[in-house]
């Protein structure tokens, strides 16, 4: 079984309160792209669980990696046979795009299929929460917006207003932003409205009401993440934001010209994709 994980970008952000647990309370819009990794799933033939990588390198050992970590917590909810698994990485790490997430949420999901264990998306999401706050969104793979710590998911209807934009995410080479660094430096705070009030305003609006908070902490330790937002305005962005913790950026533009002639001037510095939303 093959598969195709995909990234996604926060469109806003907003860190409202610290738990008590530790964790922070947020209200972001999820958005799947077509920025993927490839995630090949055959039943095991060693007796145990396999992960082999290819691509981008993985830091961590395999035992460590979420797609492993998706394999066992699974099994704590339903037996089936050992798996081998072939991940070809391409979306960048350190980059809040949540490709480690999709990763294992399409792993559960592969899994889930591939030994007919027939559990629900319900069920596949709640197994997807005890590996990751983002995990759960890549079972449903559709714009919701994400509350809580990120686990508690409305889907999200934003009408034909993005359909005929162009999406350029770009991430530096130079830059990864641990999630904790980002968080370590960020205020929380209650805005005036709710996320979702302010996303049914017209694109051109979200510049000046669409934040993300952690590019306060984020961009005094990475001043080139903060000139790549700029420098996508300066191309020509609709809107343009850090995604997630960082380090990654997108820009959406209503012209594909403009969004091509930057992508082709940061390909030296960046890793970049370009999609029409």
């Amino acid at each position: 079984m093959i598969l195709f994980p995909n990234a996604k970008i926060n469109i806003g952000l907003d860190i409202l309160s610290r738990r008590p647990d530790g964790y922070h309370e947020i209200a972001t819009l999820m958005y799947p792209t077509a920025w993927r990794d490839v995630l090949e799933l055959v039943p095991g033939t060693s007796g145990k669980d396999t992960l082999t990588c290819y691509g981008r390198p993985v830091l961590c050992p395999p035992e460590k990696n979420l797609v492993m970590k998706a394999l066992r917590s699974l099994r704590d909810v339903v037996p089936f046979g050992p798996v081998d698994c072939y991940l070809d990485k391409i979306i960048p790490d350190g980059a809040g795009l949540g490709g480690g997430s999709a990763d294992a949420a399409f792993t559960i999901k592969g899994v889930n299929e591939l030994m007919s264990l027939g559990l629900t998306d319900e069920e596949l999401a709640a197994v997807a929460a005890r590996v990751g706050a983002d995990c759960p969104f890549f079972i449903y793979n559709r714009p919701m917006m994400a509350c809580g710590i990120g686990e508690k998911l409305t889907p999200v209807d934003l009408g034909d207003g993005l359909s005929s934009m162009f999406l350029l995410i770009a991430k530096p080479r130079t830059a990864s932003v641990p999630t904790a660094q980002a968080y370590a430096g960020v205020t929380p705070r209650l805005p005036g409205e709710k996320l979702e009030d302010r996303l049914r305003s017209e694109l051109a609006t979200w510049r000046q009401s669409i934040t993300n908070a952690f590019e306060e902490s984020v961009f005094p330790l990475h001043p080139h993440v903060e000139q790549l937002k700029r420098s996508m305005y300066q191309a020509g962005a609709s809107f343009a934001l850090m995604s997630g913790s960082g380090a990654s950026v997108y820009g959406i533009f209503d012209s594909k010209r403009d969004c091509i002639k930057l992508r082709d001037t940061l390909t030296e510095s960046c890793d970049t994709f370009m999609q029409k939303l």
